[in-house]
């Protein structure tokens, strides 16, 4: 009788099973022990050697309090013990690309570390160099060198993804050892809303438990592909709430292809635009029948946008075929193409849709920046000033009308006057400045009272100071 008993059980389950798992007519329940023994192992068998422990050693300067940090102060809370830098230890993951030792991880594994150390699964070591990393994307692409071939993932196409694709991650979670989880994709074009680095604001969304410790390491589809790079989680404990996040393939590509061409610095193509994702409000007096898309509010005189005949209202919808309804997303788009090449863009202007090419370019150094350090002879020495320029613009996020002379450095006097790196001088004692020249000749150290006019993001702010 409880034979019989659990024989019905199993078969309730196997039909429950079945029934997840698709229509009946599609899939049968298993009717022997092999099919009832199916498992991930044989995909786990051929994908886990590809993916590696990574520890890296990274020396930090040591937490400074305002009051050692301040020139005047420094000499009173100088201790020679706390100042010398401290040794930290960064446990990751990482997933060998290529049989000649390209590796991939974050960054924030391996960025500015000192030494890397790769650790593959069955017990090989290897000292690793960092080709290219970059801290936005949270990128580190790695290289390992060995007398043999060494295991790899294939890179899927990350446009061919879909919502609730089965999923396995793989990595070192909590250094505990090499670790596989299941689950599935959950969401796609997920802007990384749990913190950490900005990335691209375009990411497969998991719910395969994802720990500290897996960060660098594998999402995988069910033919061993490589779908993304887990890079965080949304959690408010620390540990995995089944919110995790990884980094598309295609931008991995990406930077696989920037590094094996030598670059060292990732190069993210510039748009030189303004805008906002258009809602519903927006969308009918647009003659949108539905939300979606980016409204440019904005455009540089020297974008490749308006170079293509772009202008102010027009409403983008696809970047080579691809919707985008956030500028992150256009961004990522135009980054998985790659700088030097270009990307059809569809735009509507007037309710009619139009396609352009579009120069994908880096942020142009035109004017040149003309770094300039302030010397001794100024009342801020070491305070380090540039001209706006695009690439300027880019690498401080500041708006696109942006006029006045960036602040690249505060250096050690400009934070006690209320000067930090970011802002953009507008004006000092009521002569607007447009060159660091302009800065250092009104800022002479002769000088006993100062005004200065800034902009700080979106606020106009003066200071005044009196030496």
């Amino acid at each position: 009788m409880q034979c019989l008993r659990i024989s019905e059980t199993m078969r309730m389950v196997l039909l429950i099973l079945s029934l997840l798992g698709g229509p009946l007519a599609a899939q049968s329940v298993p009717g022997s022990v092999a099919q009832m023994q199916l498992s991930f192992v044989p995909l786990v068998k051929e994908a886990a050697p590809a993916v590696v422990n990574i520890y890296a050693k990274i020396m930090a300067e040591p937490e400074r309090t305002p009051l050692q940090r301040d020139p005047f102060f420094e000499r009173f809370f100088r201790d020679p013990f706390s100042e010398k830098p401290q040794v930290q230890n960064s446990l990751g993951s990482g997933v060998i690309l290529s049989a000649d030792g390209i590796v991939v991880s974050n960054y924030h594994v391996v960025g500015m570390a000192t030494e890397i150390r790769v650790v593959l699964n069955d017990r090989r070591e290897f000292i690793a160099r960092v080709l290219l990393g970059d801290e936005e994307a949270d990128l580190a692409i790695l290289q390992i060198e060995a007398e043999e071939a060494l295991p790899y993932l294939s890179l899927r196409d990350s446009e061919t993804v879909e919502v609730g694709e089965l999923a396995l991650a793989i990595g070192n979670p909590f250094g505990v050892g090499q670790t596989v989880s299941s689950g599935i994709v959950s969401g796609l074009a997920r802007s990384r809303a749990g913190g950490g680095n900005s990335g691209l604001g375009y990411f497969i969304q998991t719910d395969a438990p994802i720990n500290p410790g897996n960060s660098g390491g594998a999402l995988i589809d069910m033919a061993g592909r490589l779908m993304g790079i887990n890079t965080s989680i949304l959690t408010r404990s620390g540990g995995s709430n089944g919110i995790g996040f990884a980094i598309p393939a295609d931008l991995v590509a990406a930077f696989v292809e920037q590094a094996r061409a030598g670059a060292v610095v990732f190069g993210r193509p510039w748009a030189g635009i303004s805008g906002q994702p258009v809602d519903a409000d927006m969308a009918g007096p647009l003659g949108l029948d539905r939300p979606g898309g980016i409204i440019v509010s904005g455009l540089h005189p020297v974008s490749p946008f308006r170079a293509a005949g772009l202008e102010v209202g027009d409403v983008i919808t696809h970047v080579d075929g691809q919707p985008v309804h956030t500028p992150a997303e256009m961004i990522y788009r135009m980054s998985v193409a790659g700088l030097g090449k270009t990307a059809m863009v569809t735009h509507l202007r007037r309710g009619a849709a139009r396609d352009v090419a579009v120069a994908l370019i880096a942020a142009p150094e035109a004017p040149a920046r003309d770094e300039r350090v302030l010397d001794d002879r100024s009342l801020l020495p070491g305070l380090t000033l540039g001209r706006i320029n695009p690439a300027v613009i880019s690498e401080l996020n500041l708006p696109l009308e942006t006029q006045g002379v960036a602040v690249l450095d505060a250096g050690p006097l400009g934070p006690r006057v209320g000067v930090q790196s970011g802002d953009v001088l507008i004006a000092v004692n009521g002569t607007q400045v447009a060159h660091p020249d302009e800065v250092a000749r009104l800022l002479d150290g002769r000088l006993r009272r100062i005004e200065m006019v800034l902009q700080r993001v979106n606020r106009r702010l003066v200071l005044r100071f009196q030496v």
